[in-house]
């Protein structure tokens, strides 16, 4: 279970992270490309729900590196890491912060910055990270 402010900081301890807007939301990006941005559910988005329960609270999606690594994350069953038919073909997952574990959380931010990173960044924050 997690806060939006849970996940800025764990998004915000990044290198080289940029706070910025797109389409009048919160995102956070990594060399000009967005990993992170705020996702609440449009009337559209709401209603291809249709009978199902519609997820609330804050919702966060978070880049993938491609199509394989989204299935694998949906696949690993982890309460709160969804999709939804809008982004079926994006690379993309949604997380709903007041249901998803902090350690998915975590993972799934890294993982996240990690998609977008230019490489000698991603490769140097690994390398950081193996020797701490």
């Amino acid at each position: 279970m997690a806060t939006l402010d849970d996940a800025i900081d764990l998004i915000t301890v990044l290198p080289e992270v940029v706070e910025g807007t797109r389409y009048g939301r919160p995102t956070w990006f990594v060399d000009g490309t967005g990993f992170a941005w705020e996702r609440p559910f449009s009337k559209a988005d709401i209603k291809r729900f249709g009978d199902d329960p519609v997820p609330q609270g804050p919702i966060l999606a978070l880049a993938v590196d491609g199509l394989d690594d989204k299935a694998a994350a949906l696949d690993a069953g982890n309460d709160g890491v969804f999709t939804i038919s809008h982004f079926a073909d994006y690379p993309a997952i949604l997380i709903q912060l007041d249901v998803v574990d902090s350690g998915v959380l975590a993972e799934a931010i890294i993982d996240a910055w990690l998609a977008c990173a230019p490489e000698p960044l991603a490769q140097g924050y690994l390398a950081q990270q193996r020797a701490d």
